[in-house]
């Protein structure tokens, strides 16, 4: 038996979840800025195949004009604040994607907010945004580019709004935090399907989508002269005309793409999304129905169940054109992202 699944389910399940996420987070962005321990881990544990041109029967993995050392990508929710970057790369992800950030500090919904699902291989989280606002992320993120490895790390960050923000207002908190980050990060999701910050599900019917999205976009070119990839990321609880809408959308107005899906409300366990096993067949059936109405120049991130390389495999063939993880991260350890990646690549090489 490997040793963190044992000592995650023996030892770790009896601490409180949000403290061991923080203390882990910590861990990973101390171990990061040591060189010494960054190159050890990659070393070790993180050590990826060199980014090639080509895949064998599809794309090389890239968002936009950056080509991945890999298909397996961090989900936001882990490094809220772009703190851990470096050392989340050097444990094996292929790219790290921040936030979700809103333009001012909050603190989130009142504890308990996240619960370990042992038995089902999931999470349930109410979180709520909790994020130091995106003057922090900016500085964190400012920082981690003057550093040649810092360039080097493939970043996104996931956008939403303050929970205080007026719904005839929160296109703009999204010009504001797209705006600010859009010349220190790699590509920018849109975040309107998280069920833990009231309404804001509502804003994914396209009619109060259309203008978060445009207003991204400006924000992007307001920050930029260079095109941002931009996505938005979509609820596995949407009916398939409501995603099917949405996609036509991102078609219209030119995003790179949809990243589907995020934690489901379909559970009987209390207030906040699962994430982890209970979602991976909904998220499956999505990123086959959203893959197949995308343009041919989207790009589609799959993820929800991530758990093994049998479930990223399942998420490519299905149409996903990378896939990203999170609570398998946390059921599984250190050693996972850059088994995982490496395991695809071998897949591609044969």
């Amino acid at each position: 038996m490997a040793v963190y699944p044992w000592v995650y389910r023996n030892l770790i399940r009896h601490t409180d979840p949000e403290a061991a996420h923080r203390l882990a987070v910590a861990a990973i962005s101390v171990a990061g800025r040591v060189a010494t321990a960054r190159g050890l881990l990659r070393a070790t544990v993180g050590h990826l195949p060199a980014p090639h041109s080509g895949d064998v029967g599809r794309r090389s993995p890239h968002i936009g004009t950056r080509v991945l050392p890999g298909r397996l990508g961090l989900g936001a929710g882990m490094d809220k604040d772009a703190t851990a970057v470096l050392g989340m790369s050097a444990l094996g992800f292929a790219f790290v994607e921040v936030g979700t950030v809103t333009p001012r500090p909050q603190p989130g919904n009142e504890a308990p907010r996240m619960w370990r699902l042992i038995e089902d291989e999931g999470l349930r989280n109410r979180m709520g945004f909790n994020n130091q606002g995106v003057e922090a992320m900016v500085e964190h993120l400012r920082d981690l580019r003057s550093t040649r490895p810092g360039r080097g790390v493939v970043v996104g960050a996931n956008i939403g709004k303050n929970k205080t923000t007026p719904e005839e207002d929160a296109a703009e908190d999204y010009r504001v935090c797209a705006r600010a980050l859009v010349p220190w990060v790699d590509f920018i999701v849109v975040n309107v399907s998280s069920p833990n910050t009231p309404g804001l599900r509502d804003l994914q019917s396209v009619d109060h989508l259309r203008p978060i999205l445009e207003a991204a976009r400006r924000g992007c070119e307001e920050g930029t002269v260079r095109r941002m990839p931009l996505f938005v990321k979509i609820a596995p609880d949407l009916g398939d005309a409501e995603i099917l809408a949405i996609v036509e959308l991102t078609r219209e107005l030119g995003l790179e793409g949809v990243v589907a899906t995020n934690t489901t409300i379909d559970h009987d366990l209390g207030a906040g999304g699962v994430s982890g096993a209970p979602l991976r067949d909904r998220a499956l059936e999505v990123v086959s129905l959203v893959a197949r109405h995308l343009g041919e120049d989207q790009t589609l991130i799959g993820t929800g169940g991530v758990a093994d390389c049998q479930d990223a495999r399942r998420m490519l063939e299905a149409g996903a054109d990378l896939v990203e993880a999170f609570t398998a991260f946390v059921l599984e350890g250190p050693t996972w992202p850059g088994r995982m990646n490496r395991e695809l690549a071998a897949d591609t090489s044969r």
